[in-house]
């Protein structure tokens, strides 16, 4: 299982946003519907073996299950219409236990430290950053967690707590990419495991 997660601080916690304006009203939930696209999109198909938790404002916790997903579809404005109607059952979400808005898609009432607490036993936990070492360095994990960050950095206390818990800090080239095409690059790292020809 290949798990991300992303942390969204600006990210509403209401479903009460345009789905006209994710960039800007919307707190840059454009930012995430294009890191769910990223993590679950083949050319013909979806990554069924990929989960991914998006944490909006420290609130609540988005989770999206490759297995039983649908009505996915590669644009941002129909992944922002899932997102919306997650948070439109946020009150049928008691404690931490989750409410199912669409198949493959539920929102817990969790933010970003208990998400990790929740999901990141049996995983191998990588800090995806632009200050982490090489990401080619590190055997690919079975079962990895990465966490990445919207366009904003991680906070202190979300840094502290990485820093504790994280098995390793990795960036995935020389260059700063956006976190769409971090979890790509990824995947990519993920996909070519021992293969020497193409």
């Amino acid at each position: 299982m290949r798990q991300f997660l992303i942390v969204g601080h600006d990210a509403p916690t209401t479903p009460d946003f345009s789905l006209d304006d994710l960039a800007g009203a919307a707190g840059r939930l454009d930012v995430l519907c294009r890191c769910v696209n990223s993590a679950f999109f083949l050319s013909h198909s979806i990554r069924e073996d990929v989960r991914v938790h998006l944490v909006l404002g420290d609130e609540f916790t988005v989770r999206f299950e490759g297995s039983e997903l649908r009505r996915l579809n590669p644009d941002e404005r129909s992944t922002a219409a899932l997102v919306r109607q997650a948070l439109e059952h946020r009150e049928d979400a008691i404690g931490h236990m989750p409410a199912e808005s669409t198949p493959g898609v539920s929102i817990r009432r969790m933010g970003f430290e208990e998400t990790l607490d929740a999901v990141a036993d049996g995983t191998t936990l990588l800090t995806l950053h632009e200050d982490g070492d090489p990401i080619v360095d590190v055997e690919p994990p079975a079962d990895p967690l990465f966490v990445l960050s919207d366009h904003h950095d991680f906070s202190a206390a979300e840094r502290s707590l990485l820093d504790a818990r994280a098995d390793e800090r990795v960036r995935v080239g020389p260059e700063v990419l956006h976190a769409d095409h971090t979890i790509t690059v990824a995947h990519n790292f993920l996909d070519t495991e021992g293969f020497t020809a193409y």
